[in-house]
């Protein structure tokens, strides 16, 4: 694939051959109490049991796996407050690609310990600077290639998959609810859905907090938010990319906010009525359907969990 901004269902599919053997297929989760309780027939798709605990693995390896010899050989240096993180420094260690993470000194420590342990070198960074800067300064100094979080194309192919596999696997849906921080996976999902179920609305879901998506997507206008103050740390994203967002306006049917309460709320319930930890960013598309916030009664409904890397000692002092 090349490095075009637009992504096609041919590029997801052909993520989705070059991820095989190395992504796992997540299995689909349904839950009678679920289904008692919005009346909806509902099939979560539960990425917290991905590698690494996050669909981030699936555009990691796909992007990292497409690298030329010799910039696979200098390594690849990303940015990222967790998940992004982990991904890329388990598929470097899988593909022997040397890796530098810059994540957010405040990051959960569960996230800045795995990305350590799966080998990564990590450089923490302050919240008066900029991610982005930092990285390319270390990219321009060691010579290494830039991996950002969503707005590259191999990354939105990759994460597409994670909507190819549930849409195959449980589909023809109705809804489709996938969270969303950068784009990338709602982006992804949304070009698999349409390809796959067209007849499926795809409706991307973030924090109240952080709603620059959806108020871009009203405004049809690119918008932007400053570190926002949400529990969903893996949503605390800028703005939409140059990528992901004339894909998100294109493809995405609409788009909602959750609360950091409701988030909490619902989280905590699939924790507790369906035995799976899912964090607060991977909760956003749940927590839309368990709110109520969509009409879902007497409709299929797919649910993208995006991920279930907790900081447990944190969010049980939330209980």
């Amino acid at each position: 694939m090349d490095m075009r901004s637009e992504v096609n269902y041919g590029d997801i599919a052909a993520a989705h051959d070059r991820i095989r053997g190395e992504a796992h297929r997540t299995p689909v989760l349904t839950s009678a109490t679920v289904i008692a309780r919005t009346g909806a027939t509902v099939f979560f798709k539960p990425e917290n049991l991905q590698r690494m605990g996050a669909f981030k693995f699936r555009g990691a390896y796909n992007a990292l796996s497409q690298l030329p010899p010799d910039d696979r050989k200098r390594g690849v240096v990303a940015f990222s407050s967790g998940n992004h993180a982990q991904a890329v420094a388990l598929a470097g260690r899988l593909l022997n690609v040397p890796r530098v993470i810059v994540m957010p000194a405040e990051a959960p420590r569960v996230k800045l310990e795995a990305t350590r342990g799966y080998g990564a070198e990590v450089v923490t960074y302050q919240k008066s600077e900029n991610r982005e800067d930092v990285a390319r300064k270390i990219s321009a100094d060691r010579g290494l290639t830039v991996i950002p979080p969503y707005d590259h194309p191999h990354i939105v192919a990759g994460q597409g998959t994670a909507a190819k596999e549930l849409i195959e696997d449980a589909g023809p849906f109705d809804l489709l609810l996938v969270p969303c921080g950068g784009g990338g996976l709602l982006s992804g999902s949304a070009v698999a859905s349409k390809h796959l179920n067209p007849a499926c609305r795809v409706i991307g879901v973030e924090p109240a907090a952080g709603d620059d998506a959806t108020r871009s997507f009203r405004t049809r206008t690119l918008q932007t938010v400053s570190n926002p103050d949400t529990i969903a740390d893996g949503a605390r994203t800028p703005s939409l990319g140059k990528i992901t967002y004339p894909l998100v306006m294109r493809y995405v049917d609409d788009m909602l906010t959750v609360t950091d309460e409701e988030l909490l709320r619902s989280m905590f319930y699939l924790w507790e009525r369906m035995k799976i930890v899912v964090e607060p960013t991977g909760a956003l598309a749940a927590a839309a359907l368990l709110e109520g916030k969509v009409n879902a009664k007497g409709k299929r409904v797919g649910v993208i969990l995006s991920g279930g890397n907790c900081d447990l000692k944190a969010l049980s002092a939330l209980l």
